[in-house]
């Protein structure tokens, strides 16, 4: 039996998966990667190897991804994270063909093909709004624990209108709206919908095919998913962790030996 490892350093958090030969995930980590990439990678793979029960040198071959894949010196080969969220999606659910990954950082749209092929991709990585980062700011903003912001949001009976794309501006229409004590379930339903606007128009680039799978933090808010799939007309379906779909993807890679 040998083992590969992927690793994905995002600019939030940093994950590490472990597959034995049959691509079976034998041990996972997911840590807050902090202000040093390198240190994060670490930390993540030594976690990952304790919750398998391996020692480092079990692994034959490891895969580096993200924003921080270059900081990462024991992997043998760096892969873009699209690359990786498109075979993890595709490995997880063979038939999908559009992937959407909303990061801390980033959202990406990829058209995926037979054998989790990239056909083509759009992303958003020159503002944080539709990303989590703006989900992060404006939780803060409203008091509310980020991982609450989804059950808020189908609990709400209206919605406000949130129409800067804009994390600045944006913030300044929120703050407009709790000064005059609107329903606060209707602001998050409302800088949702923003965030699915946004999606849904990268989505329109590169057209959206087959089933779609949605990946990243940002999958684990149940508002964004309901809307993103009445926005798409479609199920939008989410992995039972869908922050470690790049790793896993990165640490399918490491099994075809960093292919």
């Amino acid at each position: 039996m040998h083992y590969a490892a992927g690793i994905d350093v995002g600019s939030l958090s940093t994950e590490a998966v472990i597959l034995d030969s049959e691509a079976r995930i034998v041990g996972e980590s997911i840590l807050e990667t902090g202000f040093h990439s390198t240190r994060a990678a670490e930390k993540a793979f030594e976690a990952a190897l304790a919750h398998a029960g391996l020692p480092a040198e079990a692994i034959e071959t490891a895969v580096a991804t993200g924003y921080g894949r270059i900081s990462v010196p024991f992997a043998a080969k760096r892969i873009t994270e699209i690359s990786c969220h498109a075979l993890g999606a595709w490995r997880l659910f063979p038939d999908t063909g559009t992937v959407i990954d909303i990061g801390g950082q980033d959202s990406k749209v990829i058209q995926v093909g037979t054998e989790g092929r990239v056909l083509d991709f759009t992303m958003n990585d020159k503002c944080a709004a539709g990303t989590g980062r703006f989900l992060d700011v404006m939780a803060a903003k409203l008091e509310v624990p980020l991982e609450d912001l989804g059950r808020l949001s189908l609990e709400a009976r209206g919605e406000a209108t949130i129409s800067s794309v804009c994390t600045v501006f944006a913030e300044s229409e929120v703050v407009s709206l709790v000064a005059r004590n609107h329903p606060r379930e209707e602001i998050i339903r409302g800088i949702h919908r923003s965030i699915v606007h946004r999606v849904v128009s990268m989505v329109r680039v590169v057209g959206v095919q087959g089933q779609v799978t949605m990946t990243g933090g940002v999958a684990l808010n149940q508002g964004v998913v309901a809307l993103l799939s009445e926005e798409l007309g479609r199920p939008v379906r989410v992995p039972a962790e869908p922050r470690t779909v790049g790793a896993f993807g990165a640490a399918l890679h490491a099994l075809k030996g960093g292919a």
